[in-house]
C-alpha cells in the first residue's frame, strides 16, 4: 500500500524534540575549562608567531631579502587571521547556533 505524497512530507518533517542542554552530562565544566585552556594556548601561539612574523618582515625589508620580506607579511596576515578566528570563535558558533535553531 502506497503513502500520499501529503504524509510523507509530515513524516520527513518530524521534530524529533531534541535540544541542547547543559547538565546533562557528568565533566561538562572540566571539558569547558579544557576548551578555554586551548583557546587561551592558541591566542598565546599566534601572539608569538605574529612577533616572528612581523621580524622576519623587518629582516627582510632591510636586509632586501624579498623572499624572507613575503613570508613576514604571509606570516603577520596569518596569524592575525588566526587571531581573529581564535577571539571571535564564541561569536561566530552563537551565531550559527542560533541560525540553526531558526531551521524548522
Amino acid at each position: 500500500m502506497s503513502v500520499p505524497l501529503a504524509d510523507r512530507v509530515i513524516q520527513l518533517a518530524f521534530d524529533p524534540g531534541i535540544s541542547p542542554k547543559g547538565g546533562g552530562l557528568p565533566g561538562l565544566s572540566v571539558l569547558k575549562n579544557v576548551v578555554n585552556s586551548i583557546n587561551l594556548f592558541g591566542i598565546i601561539a599566534v601572539v608569538g608567531a605574529l612577533a616572528v612574523s612581523l621580524g622576519v618582515w623587518a629582516w627582510g625589508h632591510h636586509t632586501g631579502g624579498h623572499q624572507a620580506e613575503a613570508n613576514g607579511k604571509k606570516g603577520a596576515v596569518v596569524a592575525s587571521g588566526a587571531a581573529i578566528g581564535l577571539g571571535a570563535a564564541n561569536g561566530i558558533i552563537a551565531f550559527f547556533t542560533d541560525l540553526g535553531s531558526q531551521v524548522h
